[in-house]
């Protein structure tokens, strides 16, 4: 193997420039240069490739995002967009790639796998809804940025002795709303995976201000519904006056924590020593604090919610 090629595609998260930081200088370690695929799949598409150098990875690791830059692709799903994907990597020798990414940046590099371009993927996204992993890439990072939030609006909850009803990212995963709502003591805790009914919401609230607390927090994942709707029902079925906050992309961004940091150049020197043991089609995670590698098909199956159900519960109990 002389030449392997790195690229991170759909929504950013924080610790992929560990892991493409990881896979250039164990490259070069192995005397294998190291291509960078800027703008993910649309990049590969248009030859939008540089050899990398040592210089290029210098001073990354802290950084959130991206430098490589991020984007989704339809094209790419399409014979004529692997076809030319393919021919633009053939012009410059490549046939390895590094693809760091979620569900649909996978199932990008299992097409190229089976068209014969060796791939593994690293699991990068805040969603951690990835099947063969504890944790994805981004998620720890992302759930301090929530946990952190949620601390400071506590603190003008308390004040004001107001409930806040906080919207986080997730719109098929709960895994940010449970963990940091567990992590901040938050009253209720809405995800796609377990909802609770909205009376038992309100049944908390009343309880809680009736035994002299002053202030509540409720975390809603996206897919559940917009904090507003939830704000709207309170309203209209109390006489509180809650505040709603939507954190946004405030999630994505920011310096990776160790976790993160470690957890990206872990995976990334494990790609590179798969593709020089000629090993193709495979995801890598953490399971157990091990490296896990898993085929891509395997990753594509559900991830189990038995974990967040124990998280619900947990916090539920912890609630009153």
């Amino acid at each position: 193997m002389k030449k392997i090629a790195v690229l991170t595609s759909g929504g950013d998260s924080p610790g992929m420039n560990a892991a493409i930081r990881a896979v250039t200088k164990k490259s070069m370690y192995h005397g294998i240069e190291v291509y960078g695929v800027y703008r993910g799949y649309e990049g590969l598409m248009d030859g939008d490739i540089k050899k990398l150098e040592l210089k290029d990875v210098g001073s990354i690791i802290h950084r959130g995002g991206t430098f490589l830059r991020s984007a989704r692709s339809e094209k790419f799903k399409t014979e004529e967009g692997q076809a030319q994907a393919i021919e633009n990597m053939t012009k410059h020798g490549i046939d390895r790639l590094v693809v760091i990414g979620g569900d649909g940046s996978y199932r990008g590099a299992q097409a190229l796998h089976k068209k014969g371009i060796k791939t593994i993927g690293i699991s990068g996204t805040i969603d951690n809804d990835i099947n063969g992993t504890d944790y994805t890439l981004g998620f720890s990072t992302a759930m301090n940025t929530v946990m952190e939030a949620v601390d400071r609006i506590r603190d003008t909850a308390t004040s004001h002795e107001r409930t806040f009803i906080i919207e986080v990212m997730g719109r098929h995963a709960g895994d940010i709303a449970a963990w940091s709502g567990l992590a901040t003591g938050a009253e209720s805790i809405f995800i796609p995976e377990k909802t609770i009914p909205k009376s038992e919401m309100m049944y908390r609230l009343k309880t809680g201000f009736e035994r002299g607390k002053t202030h509540s927090i409720i975390i809603v994942a996206e897919g559940v519904g917009s904090a507003e709707e939830f704000a709207t029902y309170i309203k209209e079925n109390s006489d509180y006056d809650p505040r709603v906050t939507v954190l946004g992309h405030i999630q994505r961004g920011g310096r990776p924590v160790a976790f993160d940091r470690i957890l990206g150049s872990r995976l990334g020197g494990k790609a590179v020593d798969l593709l020089m043991d000629e090993v193709s089609g495979m995801a890598l995670g953490l399971e157990k604090n091990e490296i896990s590698v898993h085929d891509f098909d395997y990753v594509f199956q559900k991830k189990k919610a038995d974990e967040l159900e124990e998280i619900s519960v947990l916090s539920s109990e912890l609630s009153i």
